[in-house]
Order: structure tokens, then C-alpha cells, then sequence
């Protein structure tokens, strides 16, 4: 990863950090619930999801201001699914970015309602946003509930759950993630270019963009799972293999699953090219993605 690219994720994180965390301060809520929800909101990660935002916006316009409250709205989304996805009923994990999960830190019901608050604030928020007019609240609204629900991200959890101790053939991997992982990535890359005025057309093919750095977003999770370091991704290497969970190593080998990754970035960049867009961060966030460690 290059410095300027290095400084500008770091630049763009450190400003929406800031928004994110006044959203949850402003929150009037039950100590112990407004609590939980802090604790994994502000826990670290990569804030891929709302840097794609921000990212894709940039491609078009400079005021990225508007976009914060919608990228704050899908790193809340994508919050809660982590927490829920934490549960016992669920993958069981202790440990979430080297920290102890929020069930374990706070409790379970406690986990469950944090979930739902960041779930349902997220909407709240987007109906708020002074920077946004009535038709784009309503775009956003629509977009996101599609992108995080019975059709979206739900859809690819519950399909990853039933894959378990399963064989499943590539294409109904990819069809997992392409929900469970790729939804919300759509959603973030499709949004910041709409917001910015992006043509139908251009839309097209950054959404052809978005689904394949989703799959490339997971197939380097997987590969991870398998040669990562415990320290930098933060919980126990190998979690997938026991939980027999359908991964692109399982089903390809690790240089199968590495050859795709390499597909997967090669497209999303032609993807690009096509949606007219030569010179992005959007591009820099291709190799960002395939040679993350964490």
C-alpha cells in the first residue's frame, strides 16, 4: 500500500470515527445499552464499508460530508451482524478483534438488544440527515434494508449456517458471500457514486466493481483463517476449518483460493476502467483489499 493511499484511509477513518462515535454520545439510551453498543462500534476495524462510501463519492465530487451519515448507518448494520454472528447460537466466538465479544463482555440479551438498536438507529439516522433530500433518504432507505436483509446479508448468513458440514460447489459459494459479505459492500460503493450524481451507466458497472472486491474481500478472509497471524486478525487462526465452515481453501486449495483472489481484483479493476473511472482511490482499495493481513 502506498504513503498517499496509506495517508488517506487513515485520514478518512480518524474524520468518520469522530462523526460515528457523537452519533452513539448524543444517543439517549440506557446506560447499559448505550455501553454495548459503544464497545463494538469503537472496537477498531478496517472501515472498509464506509471508506468505500467516501471512496466511490471522491471518484465524483469533493464534499464528502455528505456522505458520513450514510457510511455511519452501514458501519452501524455491519456492527450488529457482527455481534449477532458472535452469539453462542451463532459462531460461538470469544474473541472479536482481540477483544472479548460483546456477549461475553457484557451478556447475551445485552448483545442481542445492542444489535437491534444499531440495527433500527441506522434508518433513524438517514431519516435525520439535513445533508440529504427526501428522495435520496428514500433511496438510501431502500437500498440499504434490500442490502441488509431477507434478500441481502441475511439471506447469506443463514445460507452460510445450512452450508455447514455441507459440500457446497463454488457457485453457491460465491452466491454465500456474494450476500452475506458482498451486499453491504454493494450497497456503500453504489450509494457514494449515486449521492454524487454517478450516471445509470456508470452505476452498472461500479456495482460489477463492488461484487467483485466483496468476493475478493472474502476470499482473503479465508485465506487468513488459514496463514494469518492470531495477533493481527485478532482471534485464533483455523476457526473456520472448525466449524467446518464452506471456504474458497476448502474448496479450491489454498492456491486455488489464491488464484481467485487474484481474479477477482483483475475484474473489479476492468470493472472500473469500463465505469470510466481511471484515477481513484476506488483502484488503490483493489490491493488494499487483496493484501490486507488483518
Amino acid at each position: 500500500m502506498t504513503k498517499p493511499f496509506e495517508n488517506y484511509i487513515e485520514k478518512r477513518v480518524q474524520n468518520f470515527n469522530i462523526k460515528l462515535e457523537n452519533l452513539l454520545q448524543n444517543l439517549e439510551a440506557p446506560s447499559q445499552l448505550k455501553d454495548s453498543m459503544k464497545y463494538s462500534i469503537t472496537a477498531g476495524g478496517k472501515r472498509i464499508r464506509p471508506v468505500l462510501v467516501m471512496a466511490s463519492y471522491e471518484a465524483f465530487k469533493t464534499d464528502i460530508e455528505k456522505t458520513y451519515t450514510i457510511a455511519s448507518a452501514l458501519e452501524m448494520i455491519h456492527t450488529y451482524s457482527l455481534i449477532h454472528d458472535d452469539l453462542p447460537a451463532m459462531d460461538d466466538d470469544d474473541y472479536r478483534r482481540g477483544s472479548p465479544t460483546n456477549h461475553k463482555k457484557f451478556d447475551e440479551a445485552t448483545a442481542i438488544l445492542a444489535g437491534d438498536a444499531l440495527l433500527t438507529y441506522a434508518f433513524e439516522i438517514i431519516t435525520d440527515d439535513m445533508n440529504l433530500n427526501i428522495e435520496e433518504k428514500l433511496y438510501a432507505i431502500s437500498k440499504l434494508s434490500k442490502a441488509s436483509g431477507p434478500e441481502g446479508m441475511i439471506a447469506g448468513q443463514i445460507l452460510d449456517i445450512e452450508a455447514e458440514s455441507k459440500n457446497v460447489n463454488l457457485d453457491e459459494l460465491v452466491t454465500i458471500h456474494s450476500k452475506k459479505t458482498g451486499a453491504l459492500i454493494n450497497f456503500a460503493v453504489h450509494l457514494g457514486a449515486y449521492l454524487a450524481g454517478a450516471t445509470r451507466e456508470q452505476l452498472y458497472y461500479l456495482d460489477e466493481y463492488a461484487s467483485n472486491i466483496g468476493l475478493l474481500f472474502q476470499v482473503q478472509d479465508d485465506i487468513l483463517d488459514i496463514i494469518g497471524d492470531e495477533d493481527k486478525i485478532g482471534k485464533p487462526v483455523g476457526s473456520d476449518e472448525e466449524l467446518d465452515k464452506s471456504t474458497y481453501p476448502n474448496l479450491l486449495g489454498l492456491k486455488g483460493a489464491k488464484k481467485y483472489r487474484d481474479m477477482y481484483a483483475e475484474e473489479a479493476k476492468v470493472a472500473l476502467y469500463n465505469a470510466g473511472i481511471k484515477d481513484s482511490y476506488l483502484k488503490d482499495l483493489i490491493d488494499y483489499i487483496a493484501q490486507r493481513d488483518h
